[in-house]
């Protein structure tokens, strides 16, 4: 059974730094997407960036290009997120996510994500 586990969150000022992990069980997740979505109150979760575990492919939202890296550890199946310059709008609750089955690219879609985190809240203060 697949489980994901993200840690990282907190409250930060503008401008601020946070990194976010995801610990990965389960399975194997060698060429399966993951990402990292956001969700705020009363809005559909959003992507905010991808990687392809094990070809180094990755995808970010045009909002935090520049500023979010996303990164995975082999080998402690860990999938991370280092946000950087964060801003006000930033601020919502950040979910790991990774689909049951293989896919050529990134999914952009939640709707594409068959397995979830808790998620973690990400608070930034102007």
């Amino acid at each position: 059974q697949v489980q994901l586990v993200e840690s990282g969150g907190g409250l930060v000022q503008t401008g601020g730094s946070l990194r976010l992990s995801c610990a990965a069980s389960g399975r194997t997740f060698t060429n399966y997407a993951m990402a990292w979505f956001l969700q705020s109150p009363g809005k559909e979760r959003k992507f905010v960036a991808g990687i392809k575990w094990g070809v180094e492919s990755t995808h970010y939202a045009d909002n935090v290009k520049g500023r979010f890296t996303i990164s995975r550890d082999n080998a402690k199946n860990t999938l991370n997120l280092q946000m950087n310059n964060l801003k006000p709008e930033d601020t919502a609750v950040y979910y790991c996510a990774t689909p049951s089955y293989y896919t050529l690219n990134i999914p952009l879609s939640a709707a594409e994500y068959n397995h979830w985190g808790q998620g973690t809240q990400v608070t930034v203060s102007s």
